[in-house]
């Protein structure tokens, strides 16, 4: 089978086109002919070695997000046969960009809806499960304001969906030209992070409201004590969630709550239902054929993209 590899850690440009041995089901996996992948910023990461997990080995094949036809199943298997049309998240072990892909029957796959596009399918799992982990972790209900930073990017752009579904108040952080894709998803307000501090910009909006602040924070893009910058946005005694993790709590009483891609049982199912029926917007920014998929990570890397980018096989 063909698949994108790299040899070792190092630059994106060193990425090819190759063939590898088809891999062969376990028991609890399914193997899967792919029609589209995603790309996320883990990608990057785990090619160049930003990441370094443990047991991640070379020749390595990028892309967490695959859907595509099952072909064949291992042993234990029970929920899919071959021909059943699929989506997964494959986490760290990757490998969905090839034209084979072991994928495990688990809470991280479900079977693809009839109507949902197989470009629209792979720009789910990770996004859209990590977006759901954090409006749990949010714990919204109506009325609620909810700051989202970096609200334009793959998982910014479900967490203002699913914010939206839940009745709060959706401030939306973006750049210039981001106005109108946040304003389609649901955002109430926008505030554009490159001209003026986010966290005043947030007082002027609430603070006719008698608390100023947000009450809960939803920051895509910091990490660390860089949170801080965000915590200052929130109302006192509010909350900061996050998916990159940071200081246990933050001063005037933000509380904070650390959550990742997480996969409840038929989450992912019920987010690709409401895809299928129109009910969750799935924006795709740009889409790349798999023999331009070395240029897809390269551009992916360097530009902002409003939605994901998918590579079609």
């Amino acid at each position: 089978m063909q698949a994108l590899v790299t040899r070792s850690y190092g630059p994106l440009e060193e990425l090819a086109v190759a063939d590898l041995p088809a891999p062969v089901p376990g028991p609890g996996q399914v193997l899967v002919r792919a029609e589209a992948a995603a790309l996320n910023p883990a990608d990057l990461k785990l090619v160049t070695g930003g990441m370094r997990p443990a047991g991640l080995t070379h020749p390595f094949v990028p892309g967490i997000d695959v859907t595509g036809t099952v072909t064949a199943v291992g042993e234990g298997v029970t929920r899919y046969a071959p021909g059943d049309p699929v989506l997964a998240w494959n986490g760290v072990r990757s490998g969905a960009l090839a034209e084979l892909v072991l994928v495990d029957d688990g809470p991280f796959s479900t079977r693809r809806p009839a109507g949902l596009p197989a470009r629209e399918a792979a720009a789910l799992p990770t996004a859209a499960l990590t977006a759901a982990a954090l409006i749990e972790a949010a714990g919204l209900s109506p009325g609620l304001r909810v700051l989202v930073v970096g609200a334009a990017g793959g998982i910014g752009s479900f967490v203002v969906q699913l914010a939206k579904h839940a009745g709060a108040r959706v401030i939306a952080t973006g750049r210039a030209g981001d106005e109108g894709f946040l304003h389609t998803l649901g955002a109430d307000d926008v505030l554009d992070y490159t001209r003026d501090d986010v966290a005043a910009q947030v007082a002027k909006l609430t603070e006719a409201d008698g608390k100023t602040g947000a009450d809960v924070v939803i920051d895509l893009a910091r990490a660390g004590d860089a949170l801080m910058l965000s915590a200052d946005a929130a109302r006192t005694g509010g909350l900061l969630v996050s998916p990159l993790g940071g200081p246990a709590s933050f001063p005037r009483d933000v509380r904070a709550a650390y959550t990742g891609t997480a996969a409840a049982p038929h989450r992912l199912g019920g987010l690709a239902a409401q895809a299928a029926e129109g009910r969750l917007r799935v924006p795709i920014a740009a889409a790349y054929p798999f023999s331009e998929a070395r240029q897809a990570l390269i551009d992916f890397a360097g530009h902002h993209y409003q939605g994901k980018v998918t590579i079609t096989f």
